[in-house]
């Protein structure tokens, strides 16, 4: 699947099983979960969709995205 790359803002690549992403123009290679980090730290558009893996935050203090 191709998605947007959040260093050089090109064409990078999922996987189909979503383990990782490429983007060959500027040589990044991660994790997937290592982009959801980067573009919601990025973008406060997509920081809610960190939210969406925490069953609770009751009896939680906000943290950073190093936290997660």
């Amino acid at each position: 699947m191709k998605i947007k790359c959040p260093k050089c803002d090109g064409i990078a690549h999922l996987a189909d099983d979503f383990s990782f992403v490429r983007c060959d123009p500027c040589s990044l290679d991660m994790t997937y979960g290592e982009y959801v980090k980067i573009i919601a730290y990025k973008d406060s558009t997509y920081s809610d969709i960190l939210g969406d893996y925490v069953g609770s935050t009751e009896g939680t203090k906000a943290g950073t995205l190093d936290d997660w």
